[in-house]
């Protein structure tokens, strides 16, 4: 009978006088989960994506693009990495894009300055 008051994983239910079994003691709480972060990752992805959608204006994608791959690196170990690496490559071509389309800008500009003088 002592073993029974002192089992911590049953109990006596008052009202069908059966004993149930406690619900912490079979783990029923998922307090002890793993928990997946992948807010770094889908950040870096939204931003990589926004670096290449605006890579004709400077100001907004160098800016996306360079956090788009400081969040990819924080989020390696975190759960979607997959979405971090997208993001990583994303923020890439929206620099490399940008860097692109500005030299040629100012090459044609350049080329039409130098047609002028003739």
């Amino acid at each position: 009978m002592d073993e029974e008051k002192n089992n911590p994983e049953e109990f006596n239910d008052p009202i069908n006088n059966n004993p149930t079994q406690n619900y912490e003691a079979n783990n029923y709480s998922n307090n002890n989960a793993p928990v997946e972060r992948k807010g770094f990752n889908i950040t870096s992805m939204i931003l990589g994506i926004i670096s290449t959608v605006t890579f004709c204006y400077w100001y907004a994608s160098i800016p996306s693009g360079i956090i788009a791959i400081i969040f990819s690196i924080a989020g390696r170990k975190d759960g979607g990495r997959g979405m971090g690496i997208a993001g990583m490559v994303l923020g890439i071509v929206g620099i490399v894009l940008c860097i692109a389309v500005y030299i040629m800008a100012v090459m044609f500009g350049l080329a039409v300055l130098d047609a002028s003088t003739y």
